[in-house]
């Protein structure tokens, strides 16, 4: 019968457990956020203490703060190859998901800057990618939370049952955002005029076909009050613009439309940021917006942000075209 080491840094605590046969043999933790590099060699030469022969290791790969995730992860890859065994990583918080029934419920585990890291589960899968954001803007799906604010951490059977079920990572799970983007080379961003609508228009019916705004429509959200829109020029030409609404202290994007040929180059990621910048000198407690179901593109930028999915409108871009909304708390 094979013995697994199962180690995880993931959260403030540094856990290990010794499982073989399906049952935990030995296993102990020391709780302290920045403690793990310290802790785990002697937590380790606890559990060898108990039983030396390593079949293979397993790792919670996150997510985590870094430097903590770094260290388990270092050391179960560095103990693996010593010992020519094989080291398997899982997500944490997979680990602690299987703890629970609910039909609906979110793990989160603290991600420190007063963020947390989480992922949702429906009947008992995870739908999508870790993510991480404020704690409030979970508070408002409605559905419990559990994790490391609760005293709930991995399980080190389940650490077994993930690995051989082959929902595995090979590489640490990241969800912050970089700090810090490079700009955009060449682009200058700056305050959209009506003389910007023509162009704007041109790049609208591109994007968009029959679903985007007619003339008038652009003109007239334009005109619109307690509004702000910004425009990104290449060449002296319009490429991109973006828009943002105040209502009743909750900031709304009206649009985010870059030229094809300038995507992927983080003229998107420079416009939200601005709306964002927009929404919180204006005292918005939130920004919300809207994006069809299936957009590859947009999607996981705004997650990159902060934004979480709170509902669905269906046929809200026409028939059999759902929108997803998403939020993002300012406060």
């Amino acid at each position: 019968m094979s013995t697994s080491l199962a180690i995880d840094t993931s959260t403030s605590r540094t856990s290990i457990a010794l499982v073989k046969a399906g049952k935990v043999i030995f296993q102990a933790h020391h709780d302290g956020a920045l403690s793990h590099g310290e802790a785990l060699p002697k937590l380790i030469a606890d559990a060898l203490a108990v039983q030396s022969e390593i079949d293979e290791v397993i790792v919670g790969m996150g997510p985590g703060p870094f430097t903590g995730l770094r260290v388990g992860i270092s050391f179960a890859e560095s103990f693996a190859f010593a010992r020519g065994i094989k080291c398997v990583g899982i997500c944490s918080l997979d680990a602690i998901a299987t703890q629970f029934s609910d039909p609906d419920f979110i793990v989160a585990v603290d991600a420190r800057r007063k963020e947390v890291f989480y992922a949702r589960y429906t009947d008992g899968f995870r739908i999508g990618e870790p993510n991480v954001c404020q704690p409030s803007q979970l508070n408002v799906l409605q559905l419990p939370i559990y994790g490391e604010a609760l005293s709930q951490f991995p399980d080190p059977t389940e650490f077994v049952a993930i690995a051989k079920s082959g929902r595995t990572y090979t590489s640490p799970i990241y969800v912050r955002r970089p700090d810090a983007y490079p700009a955009p080379e060449g682009v200058k961003f700056r305050a959209m005029t009506q003389l910007d609508l023509v162009p704007a228009f041109a790049i609208e019916k591109a994007a968009y076909g029959k679903d985007g705004w007619t003339m008038a429509q652009l003109k007239e959200e334009y005109l619109g009050k307690e509004r702000m829109y910004v425009a990104g020029e290449f060449g002296g030409e319009l490429i991109a613009y973006a828009g943002v609404f105040n209502l009743a202290g909750v900031a709304d994007v009206l649009t985010l439309t870059v030229a094809d040929g300038h995507r992927r180059k983080g003229i998107g990621r420079e416009l939200l940021r601005r709306l964002i910048d927009w929404a919180r000198t204006q005292k918005c407690e939130a920004i919300m917006l809207e994006v069809r179901v299936g957009n590859g593109e947009a999607i996981p930028l705004y997650e990159a942000f902060g934004f979480i999915e709170i509902s669905q409108r269906k046929d809200y871009y026409g028939p059999g075209k759902t929108a997803i909304v998403m939020r993002k708390e300012l406060k």
